[in-house]
């Protein structure tokens, strides 16, 4: 079967030539129509692996051997065959075929390949180059001979590179280790053990696995539920220290503002004290500069002059007027001052006379 219908093929079979040295014949490409390219394996589980040799052998991806134009032609072998020679295989070779006609890089599909290739093969399938990895593989007549032995002797075999890491042993490798895990997995989407060929006890035993498994995401969920609590408590805790503390600032704040409103009442006060005190200095200063001034006279019987003492009063138990008139007073008693002065040294000059 093939995904490509056919191919302009021509009967003009392509041309060997002997290499340099050694007794095996490199084969030429022909020119007047495209490089039939054959490759084969059993692609059980087919992957990237595949693919990518498959890949390799479509483009010719050989030194010196670059075909322009390539026509893949991929052999896969049957069950009974793939069963005898190398084992038991997980997909069935129909959907081993399907599995190769979906790849993009192959244009053909032969199928039921046989294990060995002979020239009768390579002729009725037009087959100008065979490709696959330098691997040697074991022929059917079990004495170690290289199934590629024919091909590579009459030079027309081109190597392809394997891809590390990936290969279908090592898929079932890891089946085969994750066993229990991959039939639990089966299990629980509703296969039976009649179905996966697991016993009974088998069975019992990996149901009870599975509740062990349950049980323990079971715990570590508590236990993860139990430290979101415990984080939530703390974080609640958090909260509230910060509200208290928030509290206190606001009291502090209050207590701040009645203390500051306390201080500058009192610092008023203080002020305002001090303004009277400083007032009452400078009224006694100027009341001794007065004093010291005005002097003081004696009347006839010993006793002072109560002119003066009247004086005083007027002039410092009244009330504060306005500098004018305080001038306006202390100049008009100056005057009559002046003029009793005046009559008592006319009463003076009198009376000595």
């Amino acid at each position: 079967m093939s995904n490509v219908t056919g191919d302009p093929t021509g009967d003009l079979p392509s041309t060997a030539v002997a290499l340099p040295g050694s007794t095996a014949v490199q084969s030429s490409p022909p020119t007047d129509r495209p490089v039939r390219v054959y490759a084969d394996g059993i692609y059980d589980l087919f992957h990237f692996g595949h693919a990518r040799s498959l890949e390799q052998a479509k483009k010719s991806s050989v030194p010196l051997c670059k075909f322009p134009n390539t026509y893949l032609l991929v052999g896969c072998c049957n069950d009974e065959t793939t069963h005898k020679y190398k084992g038991r295989t997980v997909m069935a070779a129909e959907e081993r075929y399907e599995s190769l006609r979906h790849c993009k890089w192959v244009d053909e599909v032969i199928p039921d390949a046989p294990w060995v290739i002979n020239q009768e093969f390579l002729d009725n399938n037009r087959i100008d180059y065979v490709a696959h990895d330098s691997l040697p593989y074991a022929d059917t007549s079990g004495a170690g001979k290289d199934v590629y032995e024919f091909v590579k002797k009459v030079g027309r075999f081109k190597e392809t590179m394997r891809t590390e890491g990936i290969s279908t042993s090592d898929i079932i490798m890891r089946i085969v280790k994750d066993y229990n895990q991959y039939v639990m997995r089966n299990l629980d989407r509703g296969y039976s053990r009649e179905d996966l060929g697991v016993s009974f006890v088998k069975a019992c035993h990996l149901l009870l696995l599975l509740f062990c498994y349950l049980f323990i995401f079971l715990e570590k969920r508590l236990r993860v539920n139990m430290r979101l609590k415990k984080l939530q408590e703390r974080v609640k805790e958090q909260q509230e220290k910060v509200g208290e503390k928030i509290q206190t600032v606001k009291m502090l704040r209050n207590e701040w503002v009645e203390n500051a409103d306390r201080w500058v009442a009192g610092f008023l006060e203080i002020f305002e004290e001090g303004c009277h005190k400083m007032g009452t200095a400078i009224r006694d200063s100027i009341q001794e500069r007065l004093i010291k001034q005005i002097p003081r006279k004696k009347l006839e019987n010993g006793q002072d002059d109560d002119t003066d003492d009247q004086f005083y009063e007027e002039y410092f138990d009244h009330d504060m007027g306005s500098d004018e008139d305080e001038d306006e007073k202390y100049y008009d008693e100056e005057e009559e001052l002046e003029e009793e002065k005046k009559e008592n040294a006319v009463k003076t000059d009198a009376k000595d006379k």
